[in-house]
């Protein structure tokens, strides 16, 4: 894969998170965007948020990117963040799939 400039929902995404803009995160998603984290599955903005509260910007989560590159699907990345939060802290990959610019499926783990 080739290291490709993060598309600007990822990017809002991230710097959502890092400032801790809740409605700017889940702005950053489709109506019936789908978010995956370790199999717990959560669908549409209303899932995206819940998410954020229980496990994001509700718990102080900050990403530095460390590496965006094209996934296998076109309008898909593998973008790996390190994070650290009140929850979890750690390095790893987020594979994200774009529709019409915004962020559609979010798959972490």
């Amino acid at each position: 894969m080739t290291a490709v400039d993060v598309p600007t929902a990822i990017g809002a995404f991230i710097d959502a998170t890092n400032r801790g803009d809740s409605e700017a995160f889940a702005a950053a998603f489709t109506d019936d965007a789908q978010l995956n984290d370790w199999g717990r599955i959560f669908r549409g903005r209303d899932g995206v948020r819940d998410w954020d509260r229980t496990d994001n910007i509700g718990v102080q989560a900050h990403f530095e990117l460390i590496d965006a590159v094209a996934g296998p699907d076109p309008d898909s990345y593998v973008v790996t963040l390190k994070v650290t939060s009140n929850r979890y802290n750690g390095v790893g990959p987020m594979t994200f799939r774009l529709r019409e610019g915004l962020i559609a499926d979010l798959r972490i783990g």
